[in-house]
Parts: C-alpha cells; sequence; structure tokens
C-alpha cells in the first residue's frame, strides 16, 4: 500500500504480521535485547522490511542502526524511513541522488487518544480539521495529521540535524490524498540544499490504516 505515496524510483516493503521467533539480523541483536516480546517481533519485522527494500536497490543485506535519534542508519547512496503500528510495518527506501530524503508513518485509522490533540495541533489546525471533518466525517483526521508530522519530521531530521516539534510544521489536506506542512523555524540543511521551508507529502487509508509519506525532490 506504502509504494503508492512513493515516486518512481523508490522501494518500499510491507507486512501484516511477523514470523513467530524470528530471530534478529547479525548486528542488531543488541538493539532489541531486553525488549519485551511484542516489540522485539515488530523491530526484527521491520527491520527485514529496509533490508528487502534496500536490497531492491542493489545493496547486500546489513545491519541497520540506529542513529543518535533511533532513526535508521541506511547505507551510503540511500535515503529512506521505517514505520510500524499494530498490524502493520513498513520501510521505504530510495537512490540518494533520485531523493534528498524520504519520510514514511502508518498509524491505526482511529481518532487520537484524548489529549494527544492539544499537543500536536497549532493555532490554526483546529478550524482546518473541523472544516474537513464536517465534509468527510468518516476519516479521522486529527490522527492522520499526527501521522503526517511524524513522516515530515522523518524526512526533516536526517536532512538538518535538528529536531522538529509537532507545533513547528502546520498542516494543510485536500481531500484528494495530499498535503502541505510549511515549516515554522529555520530549515536550512546540513548538506547545502536550499532551506526546507515547507514539505509535500501524500496520504491515503486502507485496511485500517493511515498511511502518509513525504518525499524531498533535490530541487524543490
Amino acid at each position: 500500500m506504502i509504494e503508492a505515496l512513493l515516486p518512481a524510483g523508490a522501494a518500499a516493503v510491507e507486512a501484516f504480521t511477523d514470523v513467530p521467533d524470528e530471530a534478529p539480523f547479525p548486528g542488531e541483536e543488541d538493539l532489541v535485547a531486553r525488549a519485551v516480546p511484542a516489540r522485539r517481533q515488530e523491530f526484527v519485522t521491520a527491520r527485514r522490511c529496509a533490508r528487502e527494500a534496500v536490497a531492491r536497490l542493489g545493496y547486500a543485506p546489513a545491519p541497520i542502526r540506529p542513529g543518535p535519534r533511533r532513526e535508521p542508519v541506511w547505507p551510503d547512496g540511500v535515503v529512506g524511513s521505517i514505520t510500524h503500528c499494530t498490524g502493520y510495518r513498513a520501510a521505504a527506501v530510495a537512490p540518494a541522488g533520485a531523493l534528498a530524503g524520504l519520510g514514511i508513518d502508518a498509524e491505526p485509522h482511529e481518532p487520537l487518544p484524548d489529549g494527544v490533540a492539544g499537543v500536536v495541533l497549532t493555532a490554526g489546525e483546529p478550524d482546518r480539521l473541523a472544516a474537513l471533518r464536517a465534509a468527510d466525517p468518516a476519516t479521522c483526521w486529527d490522527r492522520l495529521l499526527f501521522s503526517a508530522k511524524e513522516s515530515v519530521y522523518k524526512a526533516w531530521y536526517p536532512l538538518t540535524g535538528r529536531w522538529l516539534g509537532f507545533e513547528e510544521a502546520e498542516l494543510t489536506f485536500d481531500r484528494a490524498g495530499r498535503f502541505t506542512a510549511r515549516i515554522l523555524v529555520d530549515g536550512t540543511r546540513t548538506d547545502g540544499g536550499p532551506a526546507l521551508g515547507s514539505l509535500d507529502g501524500r496520504w491515503l487509508v486502507a485496511r485500517g490504516l493511515l498511511l502518509t509519506a513525504v518525499v524531498v525532490p533535490h530541487r524543490q
């Protein structure tokens, strides 16, 4: 499903179940040595998806270790993102020559838990969500916004090396499956590329899930 949100040249692999008792890949064992079984299985499956996606770009299997903010560290020449939620694990990657950045996220198609919206929303977003909800009450727009901001962050961080809070990106959606995030802080990149003043993404609802993806082209 997630591949429907990605451009040509990107590779995605997803899974809806875990393989019981699947062992971590060599070089990743320590990352889940103390994890509870459910967390261990989602990690193992998601990393397997990531390795299979990277293999589609021609890379040999290798450990995918975390960086300073637990982001996956990809092989040189690869950009990508991993996501997992109940009943779903996925990874998406692309050659660094094709895209500057990539972020994906998946969430259950359910309303946000009580109290979370107040942390996630910027000042202008509640009114926009209310209008979307009135036009399409079947979509959990608050949870979709949360997912979209997660995808924005996953695309943002590798290019800037800086945290991006929920309140530092303001989103607008259309009902056709697209969204734009206006970045409210300095978007200077560490690679010298054009500053990230806004990021564009796509979304869909399928199989009880909300899926979002953000891609950053080399020229914006």
